[in-house]
């Protein structure tokens, strides 16, 4: 598989017409996690009308909205939210009216949410707030209440027309109170040729009912309803579970006024440039480079990083990190809109709008799953008294109990479950996985190729030796004078120097710059070079002991610099880009999952062997250019199978684009980075990357036994509908028990490994 991806804007989509799934996959209920394409209300074009659509729960009746307004003239666009069960309608004037009609005999009920929308002209009505789950577990308690006393009086109370009438009064109040809902959307459902759970459980009751098994119908109804709601919730919270973030970001910045004052003002109004304060124990409001002041900041809500870090002036802060230990004053760099950690938010969002390919599996399965059962219902109740002697009673029982086994809900939310509470699991790690496909695919990865600079080293020379070459001189008076000539320097080498010495500058005259070789200057009337070895050589100041030391140096990957006077070399300094403290563990990790890391860098071999040694790297490959590592990916596919890419996410797009999955590191306040690649690293600790491949496993390990229970437990009530005793109440349990386990079982994903 050659990744089209990788070089994708993460900005918003317009919607695309995909095919629409299944349309007996879905299992018509709020607990439903089939996700469609997301949008954030932001995106929703100029002169759209928003609306509430509160029994829009799966891509099923977005795909019937659609079908509903496609011979109504004037609908230019639909955008539809899911999570949110919001749908924006751009539409002509006048045609409004007869889309929301449509809408309406589609069996929905659109609830206008902005200003346009509840015009009078068009015929909507204002939002109803959504009822709270104390009020309706209330009425479904009292149903399961009534549905009780059904089935004592038909236990207890003598046969006669008074008991009959006692248990058909009970049973159809229990009815009424937990099902008429269940009841509109299935008999709307049926009337378009529609087999969802609704549909289902409507003929089984009504069946139940008519046949007179009173007490069991109202205790079907009112079971399936308290389940209902409890599983809507569980699973809303794997659903939702990333909109956590949204509440680390405070709503409030203090922000400073023209005359100094300071003034509260909400995080949403607060403009680029603003300079915001924040005391210690605060979270950050917004993004921003700290202007004044130095504290550590816990960024492990958006980076993942476990420790502190340390920020003073011209270093960036985050929106919902933790100021720990001083006050900070910050220049704003991104309104609340587009700061990191909501650009995150919406990159999960969209993650969770697409469908892994174990989901388009169950959701194909479940397509077939469904009606198949419907007509061995069927065949049941019409076959079996001819085929088997069973009563007509008896057989149209045994029928109504295969209704309820043929609901496929615990199948269908058994994927997306599993892949939303993954990809949360993951942004909380400080890793974006950007769809359920690359958190699937993660794990068949064989070979990982990884940039040097940036991605296995800091991407930043340091200084990481120096000596004083001339015995006869004072080393504290030479490096004070190397550091104040490199002081004056801007090429990363001499700062590098200048940086490591850590000496207090002094004034040099005369600097001279002598490109490709170092710098020249004056300092106390003594003329002196700091420069590379060809510079040195020019100067006719080499010897064999110096060229020895050199070329260890260069054997060992660094960069040396060399201070001379006119007539002698007087201390060598070297400079080198280190590794990240995580990437020889990370490497190790790999080694231990069967990955194989390979180096690929355009930096020299003698360099790049040194690195990867260090690293825990065998196959090390340098002098790179951009189209030889893309080469260089396709050899590793051809090689070993699935091969992934890690790297900054520009200089290597080609080599990205061509990796099955490609791994950007630093992604925290990187627009290429976050763009750029299938799974982005927002702490560049390169361990990310193998707990990447880790969770892919879990996640793949857990989405196979939900399905593998889902199913267990229906073919184990099959057996007992059809040959043994299993009572319709005995169905609804097994059905709703088994969606409850395999919820339960996906947001086990949602808790960090051991260890991490």
């Amino acid at each position: 598989m050659t990744n089209q991806n990788a070089l994708k804007p993460m900005a918003p989509h317009a919607h695309s017409h995909a095919p629409a799934a299944p349309e007996t996959a879905c299992c018509g209920n709020p607990a439903c996690g089939s996700p469609a394409v997301a949008v954030a209300a932001a995106d929703i074009p100029k002169g759209a009308l928003l609306f509430r659509i509160p029994t829009m729960d799966c891509a099923v009746e977005e795909s019937e909205i659609r079908r509903a307004l496609e011979p109504v003239a004037g609908v230019r666009a639909l955008r539809f939210r899911l999570g949110e069960r919001t749908m924006a309608i751009t539409a002509d004037d006048g045609a409004l009216p007869g889309a929301l009609d449509a809408i309406r005999r589609a069996g929905f009920k659109p609830e206008p949410l902005n200003d346009a929308a509840s015009s009078p002209a068009e015929g909507a009505q204002p939002a109803a707030a959504p009822g709270g789950m104390s009020s309706g577990l209330a009425r479904l308690v009292a149903a399961l209440a009534l549905a009780i006393a059904a089935e004592a009086v038909s236990f207890l109370a003598p046969e006669g027309a008074g008991s009959t009438a006692a248990e058909m009064g009970l049973a159809l109040a229990a009815i009424a109170l937990a099902g008429l809902d269940t009841y509109k959307k299935g008999f709307a459902a049926l009337l378009r040729g529609r087999l969802n759970i609704n549909a289902l459980m409507a003929v089984a009751v009504t069946g139940a009912f008519l046949i007179g098994q009173w007490p069991e119908a109202a205790m079907v109804m009112a079971l399936y309803a308290i389940a209902e709601l409890i599983e809507a919730r569980a699973v809303d919270r794997a659903r939702n579970a990333i909109q956590g973030l949204l509440a680390l970001a405070p709503e409030l910045a203090e922000v400073r006024q023209p005359d100094g004052s300071w003034k509260t003002a909400k995080a949403e109004t607060v403009a680029l440039d603003a300079v915001v304060r924040i005391r210690p124990g605060e979270r950050v409001p917004l993004d921003g480079v700290v202007t004044e002041g130095a504290s550590a900041i816990d960024q492990a809500p958006v980076t993942g990083e476990s420790i502190p870090v340390d920020k003073s002036a011209g270093d960036p802060v985050f929106a919902g990190t933790i100021n720990q230990t001083a006050a900070l004053e910050f220049r704003v760099t991104a309104v609340a809109a587009n700061t990191t950690l909501a650009r995150i938010i919406h990159a999960v969002e969209e993650a969770q709008g697409t469908r892994a390919p174990t989901q388009r599996f169950v959701d194909r399965f479940a397509a077939v799953y469904t009606p198949a059962v419907f007509v061995l219902a069927v065949a049941v109740a019409l076959l079996t008294p001819w085929l088997m002697g069973w009563s007509w009673t008896e057989a149209i029982y045994k029928a109504l109990v295969l209704l309820v086994i043929a609901c496929p809900c615990a199948l269908v939310i058994s994927t997306p479950v599993t892949v939303v509470s993954a990809l949360a699991s993951a942004a909380r790690r400080g890793i974006l996985i950007k769809g359920g496909t690359y958190l699937e695919e993660a794990r068949k990865l064989k070979a990982v190729a990884l940039d040097k600079t940036g991605t296995i080293t800091e991407g930043k020379p340091k200084l990481v030796a120096s000596r004083l070459l001339d015995p006869a001189a004072d080393e504290a008076a030479i490096f004070a004078i190397a550091a104040s000539i490199a002081g004056r320097s801007d090429h990363p080498v001499s700062k590098a120097i200048a940086e490591g010495l850590e000496r207090e500058h002094q004034p040099v005259g005369d600097f001279t710059a002598l490109p490709g070789r170092g710098v020249q200057a004056v300092h106390g009337g003594r003329s002196y070079v700091l420069g590379n070895h060809r510079l040195i050589e020019e100067q006719g100041l080499c010897s064999p002991a110096l060229e020895a030391e050199l070329k260890q140096h260069e054997e060992a990957g660094r960069t040396v610099t060399l201070l001379a006077s006119g007539h002698a070399v007087l201390a060598l300094f070297a400079v080198a880009d280190t590794i990240k403290p995580s990437s020889k563990a990370a490497m190790a990790e790999l080694r231990a999952l069967g990955v194989t890391p390979v180096m690929l860098t355009g930096d020299n071999a003698a360099t790049a062997r040194a690195i990867g040694m260090h690293a825990g790297i065998d196959d090390v490959r340098g002098n790179l250019l951009p189209e030889e590592k893309l080469d260089a990916i396709k050899a590793l596919q051809q090689r070993h199978g699935m091969a992934g890419m890690a790297g900054d996410g520009i200089n290597d797009a080609p080599a990205l684009a061509q990796a099955d999955i490609g791994f950007a590191m630093g992604g925290a306040g990187t627009d290429t980075a976050m763009e750029a690649a299938d799974v982005v690293i927002m702490n560049d600790d390169l361990r990310r990357l193998p707990e990447t491949i880790r969770l892919s496993r879990r996640a793949h390990a857990v989405l196979w036994q939900n399905i593998t229970l889902a199913l267990g437990i229906k073919a184990v009530f099959f057996v007992l509908a059809v040959f043994g005793s299993a009572t319709m109440w005995m169905a609804v349990f097994a059905d709703m028990g088994a969606s409850l386990l395999v919820v339960a079982n996906g947001l086990r994903l949602m808790r960090a490994p051991k260890g991490g």
